[in-house]
């Protein structure tokens, strides 16, 4: 029996959603429901259900975010109330979205779409690209539309400008996102995602939902024995865990 979690903040939505399901596919069996992007990535986790319906926009994390830190086989379908135009940097035959307010009609190929991908096993798509690509879409990134080439960062009572080349990887850390560079670690208010719209998508990649990595600075990748990719950077001294989602992204390092 294929399962299911269904993570909106509106719990009526939640419950609309549960609803048209039930109509819609029997055979599903929701096993949690999740209020915001917490909730959602823990439960996930736990319960590692088949599918992951996530609204985009809930607190605490994102429906992307919560996305990019899937470590599971868990195939996920975005519940959005954003126009045509921003769900088609990420539309395909993987990656699936419904848009608000949710119509028998639209649910109903999402469900015949994820009938058939379960039944003939294929395997859970690897997201990162499309999930770089809906961050942007979604997002307002830099104002005059051009990369950010330098940050103003603190350390102690100090703050510096460093030039974005000189970073090798960005990690967030409760409600700051550590900076770190050659020269030690540096502390700035932006969120991994906010950076994530505003620096180049060819030399900086997230490689995991708290995770933005320089890919110049990148020496080797490591695969263990359950599978799990990590990489090494230069004058970075601990191993970066890479998320399933984006371990396609070395597979040839």
């Amino acid at each position: 029996m294929p399962t299911a979690l269904l993570a909106d903040d509106e719990d009526l939505l939640r419950q609309h959603l549960r609803e048209k399901l039930a109509a819609l596919w029997p055979e599903l069996a929701i096993v949690g429901e999740a209020a915001n992007g917490i909730e959602a990535a823990d439960l996930i986790a736990s319960l590692k259900p088949d599918i992951a319906f996530l609204d985009i926009k809930m607190p605490g994390q994102t429906g992307i975010e919560v996305a990019q830190g899937i470590e599971t086989v868990t195939r996920v379908v975005f519940v959005t109330a954003y126009d045509q135009f921003a769900v088609q940097a990420f539309d395909s035959e993987a990656v699936d979205y419904v848009l608000k307010p949710v119509t028998n009609e639209r649910l109903a190929q999402t469900v015949k779409r994820l009938q058939t991908a379960l039944a003939q096993q294929t395997p859970a798509p690897e997201m990162a690209q499309i999930l770089n690509l809906l961050s942007r879409a979604t997002g307002k990134g830099n104002a005059d539309g051009k990369p950010l080439n330098w940050i103003r960062a603190s350390k102690g009572e100090t703050t510096y400008q460093i030039a974005v080349d000189e970073v090798l990887l960005f990690q967030s850390d409760d409600k700051y996102t550590v900076v770190y560079t050659a020269n030690g670690e540096h502390l700035i208010s932006k969120t991994l995602a906010e950076l994530a719209r505003a620096l180049d998508p060819e030399k900086f990649w997230q490689v995991h939902r708290s995770t933005l990595v320089n890919i110049g600075y990148v020496s080797s990748s490591k695969r263990d024995d359950e599978g799990r990719v990590s990489l090494n950077i230069k004058g970075y001294a601990k191993a970066v865990p890479v998320s399933r989602s984006y371990q396609h992204l070395f597979r040839h390092m």
